[in-house]
């Protein structure tokens, strides 16, 4: 009866509403925006609009091209469902027309409120928004939007070739990105949102996203704050020749003659495949000198990011290594005897472990420091963090942290991806996500009740979440991270 009784009231609206522009809520889950009428769903406090289209799809004659604006309408849309996952190995509902968004609004509160938008991870070659660890109506409960969205991935995203666009970019999974905060900005007051104060999250592939989309001419007001988790933000990206040249291999694989824009998705998924095999970074953002000009870590460095409040953090133990192959490959790449570096690591005795621990600070840890430090140097709110909480049911069941913290954040359970918290885990999920809805709200993490985050400093500040305590201090890892940077205070 209450779906009946909203989808009345909403009806009722519309025909006193004009033209589609943004307006808000108000007390029904119902949007009106320039791509038509949008009646969401309301559970419990909040109501969802999901699987919203943000842009044309981008198939056929769009395949491998920017993407493009949906017509004005004024058609009313069932936002019911999540939409499809982007194409990708291994999820056969994936699907190449996928350029969707979800919106969570807390029900029956007036705006405008701030709006937090999530970028999911995945290597840029798998993930989606619609998994339920993302859920975004914890976050929303707190009074804000929460947007979670899909971009393209693997070859659909991130191929480069000369034949495919006139530009010669690839990066297209980041112009999907950018289109989607375009989207937010034009319409995200329909939903009660603030457009002038969005903030960025994401961890992994969309940390390292968020950071491209700071250094980005192109997206730099189109948000106020960004988080970024586990961001590793001294990786090397492809130069526009590397990424050129992976592309050939990739077309080589599907034939030099084949209409790419007609090639069947099970056989770009083959071919993506094969070229992944041999090369697991084949396909991620690359230096196109348009939207990305340079590496994460020299785009700091030179001050060019946006000087917006930013959270920045990794987990202490990001990865763990469970063939010998491995852990002698991480070890080779070190460049350091196993003896120098149980030196580094002396509470660690498995040559796996001290692997995955130099893996973890070389990746991670050392680069979220530098990131941390240079971006302070400019002046904007700095806050870091390192995550090492491991959930009461988990301790003694060895598993790599990556993306451990994402469900503190989100409070989701009992779901594919998060397990079922207890008394102990749930306050520490309560805490997290608190500084993340506070520096949403203000750019501030700190609040009432909550331990203390002091800003980042050079005397590397951070907040430690730990299974016994939540504190700011200096950084107890400082001396062979030092090391780790050679001896670089930068």
């Amino acid at each position: 009866m209450r779906w009946l009784f909203t989808l009345v009231a909403a009806s009722s609206f519309l025909c006193c509403a004009g033209a589609a522009v943004a307006q808000a809520v108000g007390q029904f889950p119902f949007a009106l925006t320039r791509e038509g009428q949008m009646l969401g769903a309301v559970e419990g406090e909040v109501a969802s609009f999901k699987g919203l289209v943000y842009a044309a799809p981008p198939v056929g004659a769009l395949r491998w091209r920017p993407p493009q604006a949906l017509p004005e309408s004024s058609e009313m849309s069932m936002a019911y469902d999540y939409g499809v996952p982007c194409l990708q190995p291994s999820m056969p509902a994936a699907r190449e027309d996928c350029l969707t968004l979800n919106v969570f609004r807390p029900f029956g509160v007036d705006g405008p409120l701030p709006v937090m938008v999530f970028i999911h991870g995945g290597g840029f070659v798998t993930g989606t928004a619609s998994n339920p660890l993302f859920d975004g109506s914890r976050l929303a409960q707190a009074g804000l939007i929460v947007v979670t969205v899909n971009y393209r991935l693997g070859a659909l995203g991130w191929l480069t070739h000369s034949a495919l666009s006139e530009s010669g970019s690839g990066n297209f999974g980041l112009m999907d990105q950018i289109t989607a905060l375009r989207w937010v900005h034009d319409n995200i007051a329909a939903f009660g949102g603030d457009a002038n104060n969005v903030t960025l999250f994401g961890n992994g592939a969309g940390a390292t996203s968020i950071a491209l989309l700071m250094l980005c001419a192109q997206s730099r007001d189109l948000f106020q704050k960004a988080i970024l988790q586990s961001v590793p933000g001294r990786s090397r990206l492809p130069s526009s020749q590397e990424a050129e040249a992976v592309g050939r291999q990739f077309v080589a694989a599907l034939g030099q003659e084949t209409d790419l824009r007609a090639v069947e998705p099970a056989r770009l998924l083959a071919a993506e495949k094969r070229l992944l095999d041999k090369s697991p970074r084949g396909f991620a953002p690359a230096v196109d000198g348009n939207l990305v000009t340079e590496d994460i870590a020299s785009g700091f460095a030179t001050g060019h990011e946006s000087r917006i409040p930013l959270i920045i953090g990794s987990n202490d133990d990001e990865t763990r290594f469970d063939s010998e192959l491995e852990v002698k490959e991480m070890l080779s790449a070190s460049g350091e005897s196993i003896d120098e570096l149980r030196k580094l690591y002396p509470d660690v005795a498995k040559p796996s472990d001290v692997a995955a621990s130099f893996y973890t600070d070389k990746v991670f840890s050392e680069p979220v420091r530098m990131l941390a430090r240079l971006h302070a140097a400019t002046g904007a709110p700095t806050f870091r963090y390192r995550f090492g909480y491991v959930p009461e049911a988990r301790r003694g069941i060895p598993d790599e942290g990556h993306g451990r913290e994402l469900q503190f954040i989100f409070g989701v359970e009992g779901v594919p991806g998060a397990g079922i918290f207890s008394r102990r885990d749930r306050e520490v999920a309560n805490r997290m996500r608190a500084y993340w809805i506070n520096f949403a709200k203000s750019g501030d993490p700190n609040g009432t009740e909550l331990p203390q985050w002091d800003a980042a400093s050079d005397r590397d500040h951070l907040l430690l979440i730990a299974n016994d305590r939540i504190t700011s201090r200096d950084d107890p890892w400082s001396e062979r991270l030092n090391r780790l940077a050679g001896g670089s205070k930068k």
